[in-house]
């Protein structure tokens, strides 16, 4: 049977069945709906887009996967490049994984053996946020700090190698006068903490973060899994912010496949690069370079500039903002809005509790989790599928519950 995610096998109810896909739409057997969540945030261009369809079956014809270990292809070798050519600064060296959780779990560990390359080896500790949410593998939810997720890890105590911070530059300079000669990196999921709360700042924090990285001689991380590729309304927050190490998948293949990539800049590749072999990044996922992955994300890359997507985002956030304008409820606390993302946080969890089955009926798929209400839809959404969407958010606090 299958075991699913963040559920209570006991006492869940049946999930919705998906017998096809188009679009922005999922459809059961007898329902059509708005995916206003697009997959965990993944599939921007939309189900079965025939672009992407087409170039996973061009590499199929030739190869779907072969070890990146001793061999080498010519759809990772042009995504690398394209990858170095596209995003900002000198991350330029890639570092290919299957999840965004081990991309983290790859950038941490990276951001250690740097360290201990160059003898530095009381760097053991790790600065990160309050709220933070960076994958479910073991050192990510170290990182992390949210007790929904990962309360398991209280059967070790609290970590003495990490440090959690609020979204405040006072809290940030304390943490750096205090840790600095201990720290090895400072990881952020720069502007909008997604499974966290939806929780957004500003951009201010990380402009002082990375001087401070940069006086102290910390790297600084950014896990834009799920903010990069437009997310937030900025191409990647990293362009605003730089980085030393950048983490990006879901988006990266567009939603079709598992694949991620841990972006480095010279400096930390060059604490790699070494005669000394005890000094290789001793890390090799099966699947990392997978061809069909490589080639999606290329088309995907292709779409979101060819088809100037970050203008699709600008209009979504316009006709949310617009939407949105004035919308309040006694029960909501707050309604947070930035780029291809809203949020409606409730005071009490036992308010949106319902709001799934009550989207389904209306045409829409939603998840709320704890107390957030949220939509992350499709870069492709239309602005009636888009204000259906918003309007079944605001539908549920007109009628009594």
């Amino acid at each position: 049977m299958i075991w699913y995610p963040y559920e209570q096998m006991k006492t869940m109810k049946s999930p919705y069945k998906i017998i096809n896909a188009n679009g922005v739409y999922l459809y059961t057997e007898t329902q059509e709906l708005i995916d206003s969540i697009s997959s965990w945030w993944s599939v921007i261009h939309g189900y079965k887009h025939p672009e992407l369809n087409q170039a996973i079956q061009t590499q199929l014809e030739k190869f779907a996967h072969v070890m990146l270990g001793s061999l080498t292809h010519e759809p990772v070798q042009t995504l690398s490049e394209k990858l170095q050519s596209w995003l900002p600064g000198d991350l330029d060296y890639c570092f290919f994984s299957d999840s965004g959780s081990v991309a983290v779990e790859v950038a941490l560990k990276m951001a250690l053996q740097y360290f201990m390359n160059r003898n530095e080896t009381d760097r053991t500790m790790v600065l990160a946020l309050e709220h933070a949410y960076h994958g479910d593998t073991f050192k990510t939810m170290e990182v992390g700090d949210d007790e929904d997720y990962h309360f398991v890890l209280n059967a070790y105590g609290k970590s003495r190698y990490v440090v959690h911070i609020p979204t405040e530059i006072e809290a940030l300079e304390q943490a750096f006068a205090a840790y600095h000669d201990r720290l090895n990196c400072f990881i952020v999921e720069p502007l909008l903490q997604g499974a966290g709360g939806m929780r957004m700042y500003d951009i201010s924090f990380l402009k002082r973060a990375r001087e401070l990285c940069d006086q102290y001689g910390v790297l600084l991380v950014f896990d834009e899994v799920a903010t990069g590729f437009g997310r937030t309304g900025n191409r990647f927050v990293a362009d605003l912010v730089l980085p030393d190490i950048l983490v990006l998948g879901k988006a990266l293949t567009g939603g079709y496949i598992g694949h991620a990539v841990t972006v480095a800049n010279r400096k930390v590749y060059e604490g790699f690069y070494d005669d000394d072999p005890s000094h290789a990044f001793m890390h090799g996922p099966t699947f990392m370079g997978n061809a069909l992955a490589c080639r999606v994300a290329l088309k995907s890359i292709e779409l979101f500039e060819t088809q100037d997507y970050m203008s699709k985002i600008r209009k979504i956030e316009e006709i949310t903002r617009r939407e949105m304008k004035a919308f309040s409820d006694p029960r909501i606390k707050e309604v947070r809005i930035m780029g291809a993302c809203v949020c409606i946080e409730v005071y009490h969890s036992d308010t949106i509790k319902g709001y799934q089955q009550f989207a389904y009926e209306r045409g829409v798929f939603s998840r709320p989790f704890l107390n957030y209400m949220y939509a992350m839809v499709p870069y492709v959404i239309g602005e009636a599928e888009l204000i259906k969407v918003l309007c079944t958010m605001k539908e549920w606090f007109s009628i009594k519950h």
